[in-house]
């Protein structure tokens, strides 16, 4: 769904994705953004995961910074993230981070 949503307006990262999240920051399983439909993890009441898709406006490619941690394009486009938690309740997905 990501993908076709940006369509030729840019690229998805495939190196990051979300990921569960419980117990710790960041666990198993991890949650491509990149993938045929009806293919990934089958998602399960009680389990808690991340959507944080990384869109760069030009190629996908992307460099990490000496500091370990900043991510930067190869050919310095612009680029974006965004995150969002969803917990599979009782009644379906419910994404937790929703302001109100």
């Amino acid at each position: 769904a990501i993908v076709k949503f940006v369509g030729n307006a840019g690229s998805v990262v495939e190196t990051y994705g979300g990921h569960g999240i419980g117990r710790a920051m960041h666990m198993d399983p991890h949650v491509s953004h990149i993938g045929r439909p009806q293919s990934g993890h089958r998602l399960r009441e009680g389990m808690a995961f991340t959507v944080e898709p990384m869109i760069n406006a030009g190629t996908s490619a992307t460099r990490t910074d000496a500091d370990g941690w900043t991510v930067r394009t190869v050919d310095g486009a612009l680029s974006a993230q965004f995150e969002h938690t969803v917990l599979i309740g009782p009644h379906g997905p419910e994404i937790t981070t929703l302001l109100t």
